[in-house]
């Protein structure tokens, strides 16, 4: 798997069984939604602020970046920008969106990664603050994040999960 700027590429996970122990390997994709705009232009409620045209492209390239992917749930905040940062993946995928209150802004950090470590292959698109308490949770326990963790709108942070743990996170930046 590799990264650069110019574009994200995204292998599927090596899924391994250990010698007697069945260690099953997953991953989470976790995702910041899409561009929606600055929240100090918007008149209404933020919870139904949408996404701008660029993260309308953002949203149907990240559907296609995980095209090989073996996903089991797809988990999102239940606000508009995410649901509709997920819409062109669910639809591709044939999967339901599952909007849970544990990514929604403000959620705790630690509940949302015990819960994201518990799901198998999962997708979750969140915000800005909960992506950055799970990469703080995770530099906490050791999990290599690089000099300078980034997070810019519609992109993801690659979780490869082995025994409940994360194994190695990679940031890939939004789709050109």
């Amino acid at each position: 798997m590799g990264v650069t700027e110019a574009g994200p590429t995204l292998q599927p996970p090596d899924s391994r069984e250990g010698a007697g122990a069945r260690t099953r390997v997953g991953r989470v994709l976790l995702v910041r939604h899409g561009e929606a705009g600055e929240r100090s232009e918007w008149t209404g409620v933020d919870r139904d602020r949408p996404l701008t045209s660029e993260g309308r492209v953002q949203a149907e390239r990240l559907a296609a970046l995980y095209e090989g992917q073996p996903l089991d749930h797809l988990y999102t905040s239940g606000y508009l920008r995410c649901l509709e940062t997920m819409e062109p993946l669910a639809a591709r995928r044939g999967l339901a969106l599952e909007p849970v209150a544990w990514l929604e802004e403000g959620a705790d950090a630690a509940q949302a990664l015990a819960a994201l470590l518990a799901g198998g292959n999962v997708v979750a698109c969140t915000h800005g603050d909960v992506v950055s308490g799970i990469l703080f949770e995770l530099a906490d326990r050791g999990v290599a994040l690089g000099s300078t963790p980034r997070m810019r709108k519609g992109s993801t942070w690659v979780l490869d999960v082995a025994g409940g743990r994360v194994s190695s996170a990679r940031y890939l930046a939004p789709p050109a």
